[in-house]
């Protein structure tokens, strides 16, 4: 199983050199991924454009992989999308994965006059676009009489990897039917996540195409030798279910162990091998979504335990 993170400490007033820190202690310790997810007009956590942030931290590192949790795709032009990937993976040396999304806010779509229903025809036209634009496919116009190709390509070829965070069947039915790898999201239960991935190998079986290999889940974890702490965190994350049980129903299940991997080392060895039989896990990408509270230290320390233990 390979480990990946998000950053631990992040707001939109960092500067880049606390981004590198952080990926550069993933990388001492062996994690194979970096992620920045993508939030806009989040005061205080906004994260307008991931592949620029991940340009800087491409150059403070050398082997862990660059990765977006959801570089979404209806805000984007596709030849432009596929010029600036195809720059980073070239600037990171062909280290990067692009995790895609359609986003899901109102607020968003209306900002950047994308209609809301439009977000999947969108979204796939995008990737195709963006597809045929790093097979050196011409990207001009249909009604162009001359051929235009973006330059230049991806040093991973055809592609950099592209996985997709999905909500609810249609989305899941979508990225399964492109026989692309689902990211699935920290705010899901085990067993919500599990009928996830039954609609997506049906979707990819339907399609005739093969089910990806990649298995890639997200959570949220702590892991310590701390029980006082382990007990406080618990506490404060089983309360947070609890209030979001009613506003999000993926949220169905109030278990903490069904969201969350927070315990001692044995613990969350065994969580990380219940995933493993029930969903076939390839990879863990772990973040603090819903861990309030918590200090630098400790996660770091979190971070040292999970990859003895991983």
């Amino acid at each position: 199983m390979e480990l990946g993170i998000t950053p631990w400490s992040i707001s939109d007033t960092n500067d880049a050199r606390a981004l590198c820190e952080q990926a550069k202690f993933a990388e001492k310790l062996g994690f194979s991924y970096f992620f920045l997810p993508e939030h806009h007009f989040v005061r205080g956590r906004a994260i307008p454009d991931p592949l620029l942030l991940l340009a800087a931290v491409a150059a403070t590192t050398s082997s862990i992989r660059l990765a977006t949790t959801s570089y979404l795709l209806p805000l984007r032009h596709p030849v432009l999308a596929a010029e600036q990937v195809a720059v980073l993976d070239r600037l990171s040396n062909g280290r990067l994965t692009l995790g895609v999304g359609r986003g899901a806010s109102d607020a968003l779509f209306t900002t950047f006059e994308v209609p809301a229903k439009q977000k999947r025809s969108l979204f796939e036209d995008c990737y195709h676009r963006m597809i045929g634009a790093w097979h050196g496919d011409s990207v001009a116009p249909s009604t162009s009489e001359s051929s235009v190709t973006i330059s230049p390509l991806p040093l991973q070829e055809p592609h950099p990897p592209i996985w997709v965070a999905a909500f609810g069947p249609l989305a899941l039915s979508q990225a399964g039917r492109l026989g692309l790898p689902y990211l699935a999201s920290p705010r899901e239960s085990l067993s919500r996540l599990a009928q996830n991935y039954q609609i997506h190998r049906e979707a990819s079986k339907k399609a005739g195409v093969t089910s990806p290999l990649e298995i890639p889940i997200m959570r949220s974890v702590l892991v310590s030798e701390d029980e006082e702490l382990i007990r406080d965190v618990r506490a404060r994350v089983a309360q947070d279910i609890a209030i979001n049980r009613t506003a999000d129903s993926a949220l169905s299940d109030p278990s903490v162990d069904d969201w969350a991997l927070i315990g001692n080392p044995s613990k969350v060895r065994d969580l990380l091998s219940e995933y493993r039989e029930k969903l076939n896990m390839t990879h863990l990408v772990a973040t603090r979504l819903g861990i309030r509270g918590i200090s630098s230290t400790d996660c770091q320390e979190s971070l040292t335990l999970l990859a003895d233990i991983a």
